[in-house]
């Protein structure tokens, strides 16, 4: 027997239901039947979903409730009430029976506070109960009313996917409770799919059952996609979720029912809207989740297209909506619709980009300088790097001034204090151009504020720090710096992080900082790398440690050249 998926409200649920000893009584407390009831209520008609039902027929004819017995005791509960206070003239459909409590079935048809202590399971229905009580008391003479709406909810709008599992060995009835309960692992839209999907293949009349293929197939989609890399730079996330595959669902979903993108997807929308399709031509939709597969892996597989689709989506395009706007091109057409749409993103020309900055247009800076870091691993020659949107979907990077002169005070807190001072008293002893009479006075003076922070003779300290920080940054700034600290040539993606210390440092603790985080392995995006080793700076007018104005004019000069095939020209300003 193959299981059945259904979706199925709840008004007509039908059946004598046995919860089995192996899984534990009614525990439901009021939050949950006033979350439950609140829920339905909220509605107000639409579709909306409980979790699923999950059953497996029994040789009596009753069925053995595997998961959701908490959701549809507490149901037979609302409709009991209705019907014994004469809100409703008919109850629940459906009858409930617990194998670890005799005559369980006569208390939830009446709880009463007599039976309540008997057992646990009973004082727990018997909360309930009075719970449902007071939710319809609260509407005072309108109960009848709001019963009239909630008993129309629960017979035309709210709903559960009835899952009936076939009674074979895999899907033996305690290990499937196991799995659904421990952890409270929900069945999903994609694994309520899979099983469609194979089930239905099986029952097609006059063709080969498919099933086996179509699983395998399916495990091997879902690996690939579950590639960091892959899955990153079509969607900017980098969190391990329950099942990948879902967003070739989801997308199918939405062209069928819609795009819910940017809204509150329902419960279960994707294998409600997905259902008829499955059961009238399994395979035509199979070959419509292959075909989407293919297509995303041939994107990964095109370091140009991977590197285009993966900018898109890292400043928020969604992959749905290039996938629309991009089928049925052919290749060359492809490449010049990206770069189209990459272009109409920055929506910038020379002029433009040359003004950007940090205080009014952090976003656009931040995107401009991810499009140069992109870009600048895309057309590297003979190169099979890629730019790591996984990293930059972790929110690692952040904009960072290169040299952070007097950006603001550092907020009056004694660690970060102390640990701007170490990490500038380092950069001081790498500079050997300073002079030793300089050198070694600032040296001193750092020691003695340090010394004072850790003898915690800190009240009065903040003068002596603004002092010293102040004596500093003059001298570890070169001479020539001008004043346009916000301007996007003193910007870049660093991993700065939360590090108040290092984001106000100067270039030196900087370049320091980002050559240790090299050699440690960790991912520094190109561009970054280049600016500390002064990579941009033509080599006469090279000096290691500062960042001056020749070594913004030159990194200026190559962000213009990274970006230049996607500049609009200066006539379309804007």
């Amino acid at each position: 027997m193959d299981a059945l998926l259904e979706p199925k409200t709840v008004g007509d649920i039908t059946g004598a239901f046995y919860v089995p000893a192996y899984q534990r009584g009614y525990r439901w407390g009021a939050d949950e039947v006033d979350r439950l009831l609140s829920d339905i209520w909220a509605s107000e008609g639409k579709p909306y979903y409980l979790q699923p039902i999950v059953v497996k027929a029994m040789p009596d004819g009753r069925l053995e409730l595997i998961d959701g017995q908490q959701r549809l005791t507490t149901l037979y509960l609302i409709f009991n009430f209705m019907q014994t206070h004469g809100l409703q003239s008919a109850g629940a459909g459906y009858t409930m029976e617990y194998e670890t409590r005799e005559g369980s079935q006569a208390f939830l048809q009446a709880p009463n506070a007599d039976e309540r202590e008997h057992n646990i399971d009973f004082h727990h229905i018997y909360v309930a109960y009075e719970h449902i009580r007071a939710w319809f008391e609260a509407h005072d003479h309108r109960q009848q009313w709001a019963a009239n709406k909630l008993y129309g909810y629960l017979f035309e709008s709210v709903k559960v996917i009835w899952y009936e599992a076939p009674d074979e060995p895999e899907f033996d009835s305690v290990s499937l409770f196991t799995r659904l309960n421990v952890g409270r692992i929900p069945l999903t839209d994609s694994e309520l799919v899979k099983a469609l999907v194979l089930s239905s293949s099986r029952r097609m009349p006059g063709v080969a059952d498919k099933s086996e293929q179509i699983a395998a197939q399916w495990d091997g989609f879902e690996r690939e996609l579950r590639t960091p890399e892959v899955w990153s730079f079509i969607t900017a996330r980098h969190e391990d979720e329950a099942t990948h595959i879902g967003l070739i669902l989801d997308t199918l979903a939405d062209r069928i029912g819609g795009n819910t993108e940017g809204r509150h997807r329902p419960r279960y929308h994707t294998f409600e809207t997905l259902r008829p399709k499955i059961e009238s031509d399994p395979q035509a939709f199979w070959d419509d989740v292959v075909r989407l597969h293919s297509l995303i892996v041939g994107w990964y597989e095109d370091r140009d297209i991977f590197h285009k689709i993966g900018y898109l989506v890292a400043v928020g395009e969604s992959f749905a909506a290039l996938l629309d706007s991009t089928a049925g091109l052919t290749q060359s057409a492809l490449h010049y619709a990206l770069d189209s749409r990459i272009r109409d993103r920055l929506s910038l020309t020379a002029e433009q980009l040359t003004e950007l900055d940090y205080e009014s247009k952090g976003r656009k800076c931040e995107e401009a300088l991810l499009l140069m870091n992109v870009e600048t691993v895309r057309t590297r020659a003979e190169s099979s790097e890629r730019y790591s949107f996984r990293a930059h979907a972790r929110g690692a990077w952040s904009l960072e001034h290169i040299h952070a002169q007097n950006t603001q005070p550092l907020k009056r807190d004694e660690k970060i204090w102390a640990e701007w001072l170490r990490l500038h008293r380092h950069a001081l002893l790498s500079v050997p151009d300073l002079g030793t009479n300089t050198q070694s006075r600032l040296i001193a003076e750092i020691d003695e504020v340090l010394e004072a922070i850790e003898d915690e003779r800190s009240h009065g300290i903040g003068p002596r720090f603004d002092s010293v920080k102040a004596k500093v940054e003059s001298a570890l700034t070169s001479s020539d710096a001008d004043e346009s600290i916000h301007s996007i040539s003193n910007l870049a993606l660093l991993a700065s992080g939360d590090n108040s210390a290092l984001s106000n440092s100067v270039f030196e603790v900087k370049r320091q900082e980002i050559l240790r985080r090299d050699r440690a392995g960790s991912y520094i995006p190109a561009c970054t790398r280049n600016v500390f080793l002064k990579y941009y700076t033509v080599a006469d007018a090279q000096q290691v440690h500062y960042w001056s104005v020749a070594d913004r004019v030159s990194y200026l000069a190559a962000i213009q050249t990274a970006l230049t095939p996607y500049l609009l020209p200066d006539e379309e300003l804007v």
